[in-house]
């Protein structure tokens, strides 16, 4: 389950954030774009730090989602719920095939 809307750990952290979520390819593409923006000249180096540091919040989980894609999970069901205590139970009422595997 891969929760939606923004990341805070993303913003926070970036590329760190996406290595701990085994998205490989997003995180060394981010590495690669935080330094290209650390060499910009003057204060172009913090406002280009800040806006990819905004755009991983609002895509990061988008990037987890699609990496597990290209390793072969498929997106089986979309819940929505309060918290993912709820969104777990929610999909095991809308799908009984999956509580035998859970």
């Amino acid at each position: 389950m891969v929760r939606e809307g923004f990341s805070w750990g993303a913003l926070l952290f970036g590329p760190i954030w996406l290595a701990v979520q085994f998205a490989w390819i997003p995180a060394v593409l981010c590495l690669c774009v935080e330094v290209l923006v650390g060499v910009l000249p003057g204060p172009w180096s913090g406002v280009g730090g800040v806006i990819v540091a905004w755009a991983m919040g609002v895509f990061g989980r988008d990037l987890v989602r699609w990496s597990l894609e290209r390793r072969g999970f498929l997106m089986a069901h979309v819940v929505a719920a309060r918290d993912e205590d709820a969104a777990f139970a929610r999909l095991m009422a809308a799908r009984p095939d999956l509580v035998s595997l859970a």
